[in-house]
């Protein structure tokens, strides 16, 4: 029985776009609205063998969330391209039209990586979430 339920708990959980055990997620949130930022594409390229690669993108949603890659990640260095120079609540010319960030998987086993960013016209942050 208990298998039965955790079977059907993942197959609903990939279903609705939930990122799975070691995958990585993220979201944008705009700190001057308090709102996910919404059309924004995001790039995800690991860094192997020397170069880097793209292994995954994606646009934020409604609420600003990328949900998931795909990917099974990998101890690697790791990094998120965001394009917000079309974002329309930063204004026109944004101040960072693009944002990176780097970051290091250091254990592959862990549930999943979200890594979100804040941002404003001005500046901008990111720590790693859960």
């Amino acid at each position: 029985m208990y298998r039965t339920t955790f079977t059907i708990a993942a197959a609903a959980m990939a279903l609705a776009g939930v990122a799975s055990a070691g995958d990585i997620s993220t979201h944008v949130l705009n700190t001057t609205t308090g709102t996910g930022g919404a059309g924004i594409p995001v790039t995800l390229e690991m860094h192997k063998d020397g170069a880097w690669t793209q292994v995954g993108s994606g646009e934020t949603g409604e609420n600003g969330r990328v949900k998931a890659f795909d990917i099974q990640t990998e101890v690697a260095l790791y990094r998120l391209n965001f394009d917000v120079s079309g974002y329309e609540a930063l204004g026109d010319d944004p101040f960072f039209p693009q944002i990176s960030v780097t970051f290091q998987v250091q254990d592959a086993e862990r549930a999943h990586h979200h890594i979100p960013i804040l941002i404003n016209p001005f500046g901008y942050s990111t720590y790693l979430g859960n």
